[in-house]
């Protein structure tokens, strides 16, 4: 159990209205058969800068379809409905999957403000039938510079966003969503030391757990053994490799974390990379209902349809047992 702590009465007060604890939504639901889903996130993100324009989707969306996949991450663009975003994908064949609430949680937020954030993300989520959310921290400037080895940690700002997060995954879970942490490099959480304490503080009726492999494997944990840890709270993942390339800290000494997604060496399409993912599949809970989302940040071929052919041709084989 955590509580509230360093704020003053007033704020503790406000905060508290959000604190009380709910059963994670969907609790008792009928467990439904996972899906191989895809992120666009290579086509609208592409080395440090963002383009979410309808032209940038529709490219994704369209080699999606192509390629085979059905589920995609539902990204709803500002501006637009949850019920117009549906039609959007339904034209290329494609339906809504796991998407993912990103705030910084540090003192850069006004916590009021991510909380009204949280509340229209979590509309949109339930309008498109969604039950879960991951929900990651990103990112720190100087984790991004030096990534993946807890780069200018400090203990307040850690604790604020540890509280901070709890806040929002309470908001989440009142609007029906239930909040899964996704650890990403260049976070406050990104450390194994630093995602152990968010989740053991705020512990599993506040978060679940949406792993992603490559970012795991990058911040040095075993991936597998992380998932078997907290198997009985996961209600997501990210499947994504790494090459072996800059895994040590010592190969990647003044790179940023664009400067080596840039190489193209960095992220590797699924099973082409040094995770082991044969570890990771068998230590997924049997009862496990979410999807196997297919995330490759920075593709090493140029061709982005061909990457994610790939990965598709790899998910068929190796999770044989999930909806296409």
């Amino acid at each position: 159990m955590w509580t509230l702590s360093g704020f003053s009465d007033e704020t503790q007060a406000g905060r508290g209205e959000v604190m009380t604890q709910t059963p994670p939504p969907g609790a008792g639901s009928p467990r439904r058969t996972p899906r191989i889903a895809a992120n666009p996130i290579p086509y609208w993100y592409r080395v440090g800068k963002a383009d979410k324009s309808k032209e940038v989707f529709d490219q994704a969306f369209a080699d999606f379809a192509d390629i085979g996949f059905t589920p995609v991450k539902a990204d709803v663009p500002e501006g637009m409905s949850a019920t117009e975003y549906a039609d959007w994908i339904s034209s290329y064949g494609l339906a809504p999957s796991l998407s993912l609430f990103s705030s910084p949680f540090d003192e850069t937020i006004d916590i009021a403000d991510e909380v009204e954030r949280a509340k229209r993300f979590a509309a949109d989520q339930v309008a498109l039938g969604l039950d879960r959310t991951m929900v990651s921290s990103m990112a720190i400037p100087a984790r991004m510079a030096q990534p993946a080895v807890g780069a200018d940690f400090d203990k307040d700002r850690f604790a604020l966003a540890v509280e901070n997060c709890g806040i929002i995954c309470q908001v989440l879970q009142g609007e029906g969503l239930r909040p899964l942490h996704h650890s990403h490099v260049g976070g406050v959480f990104e450390t194994e030391d630093e995602i152990v304490q968010l989740l053991d503080t705020l512990g599993p009726d506040i978060i679940g757990v949406g792993p992603d492999t490559g970012h795991l494997q990058w911040a040095g944990l075993d991936p597998a053994a992380f998932i078997r840890r907290y198997a009985d709270r996961i209600g997501g993942i990210h499947i994504k490799d790494c090459f072996p390339d800059y895994l040590d800290p010592a190969a990647r000494e003044g790179m940023s974390y664009h400067e080596l997604s840039a190489t193209k060496r960095l992220w590797a399409e699924p099973g082409h990379g040094v995770v082991d993912f044969d570890a990771v599949i068998a230590a997924m809970p049997e009862n496990y209902d979410g999807d196997y989302m297919i995330e490759i940040d920075e593709p090493s071929l140029d061709s982005r349809h061909e990457s994610h052919r790939l990965s598709f041709e790899w998910a068929r084989q190796a999770l044989s047992f999930a909806q296409i």
